[in-house]
């Protein structure tokens, strides 16, 4: 409260408040709506190339658009689910960083009873949804998935460095819920080689959020591979590594005996993840964060071309 000498003082100064936060943009904020656009985007990018190489080519008759329809909102509930649940294990924590403390549940806009409602009716219904409308193969993924990243990867992060290698698995499985989705064998090769791209693009991709966000990480009592590593050395140095084995990567598709894609896809997956290379080396060589952050936008440049070419390209 201001005392009545201080308004007197001044008369004309206004007093800042903050700007209310609707229940949509906490809801919003609970199912982590933008992140989990990209889930989105893999799973239709798995459903396109396994519905291209049942139907020998694309047309746009391949598409079973309501099967789609089914597959993209079971998936979509079942990660709203798992980010909800993420969060409600990581109150105290996110409590600590700037970034995440104004979420809805360390700010107590919304209670955990609330919260843990929505993560389990969502991840209820997206699960029972693509097994009743899809098929069991993309529910038992998906029901994989939700378990993996909220009883292995969330705990984990207050653990042990390698929870990034955990957490990238449920990251790399939505490919394969749409592969199976359109009637693709989850075991086959073509499956586990979208899983392998999608799993090597976000160590990059995460260890570059990682180093200029370390000291939060810290703060909160995370076990982060970028925890310490003020020079940003050895975030570079894996950052070049996994770079490197997806820039690899692309040109496998090509090789005699496997030929899942075409040479436009090795090619330019290839060079763009000599680029992600290159970015990797000048963020070591240069250690701040506008190198960190220039690795980081590219990340999420290099996803949507990559898959973009790989369907161009699909056999």
């Amino acid at each position: 409260m201001h005392s009545a000498a201080a308004m007197s003082d001044q008369p004309t100064k206004l007093i800042e408040k903050p700007e209310p936060v609707s229940l949509r943009q906490d809801l919003m904020v609970l199912t982590k709506v933008r992140l989990n656009v990209f889930v989105l985007i893999t799973t239709l990018f798995g459903f396109l190339l396994a519905s291209k190489s049942q139907a020998g080519g694309f047309t746009w008759g391949m598409i079973d658009w309501w099967l789609l329809f089914h597959t993209l909102l079971g998936t979509a509930a079942a990660a709203f689910g798992s980010a909800a649940f993420n969060q409600l294990m990581e109150i105290e924590q996110d409590r600590k960083m700037g970034r995440t403390s104004n979420r809805p549940l360390p700010s107590e806009r919304m209670s955990v009873t609330s919260a843990f409602v929505i993560g389990w009716g969502l991840s209820a219904f997206g699960v029972i949804h693509l097994g009743n409308m899809v098929n069991a193969e993309s529910a038992y993924i998906a029901a994989a998935t939700i378990g993996i990243y909220v009883f292995a990867y969330t705990p984990m992060k207050r653990q042990h460095s390698a929870n990034t290698l955990v957490g990238a698995i449920p990251g790399a499985t939505p490919p394969m819920i749409g592969w199976a989705a359109a009637g693709g064998d989850w075991y086959a090769w073509e499956s586990w080689y979208l899983f392998a791209l999608l799993f090597l693009w976000q160590l990059p991709h995460f260890v570059a959020i990682n180093w200029f966000c370390r000291e939060q990480y810290e703060e909160a009592g995370y076990k982060m591979w970028s925890n310490g590593d003020v020079s940003g050395k050895k975030t570079a140095r894996l950052a070049l590594i996994y770079s490197a084995m997806l820039a690899v990567l692309a040109p496998l598709a090509c090789l005699p005996g496997i030929e899942m894609a075409g040479w436009v896809y090795g090619i330019g997956g290839f060079l763009a993840g000599a680029y992600m290379c290159k970015l990797s080396l000048d963020f070591g060589r240069i250690g701040d964060r506008k190198s960190s952050r220039k690795l980081f936008f590219f990340t999420l440049l290099y996803l949507p071309l990559a898959l973009g070419l790989l369907t161009f390209s699909w056999y």
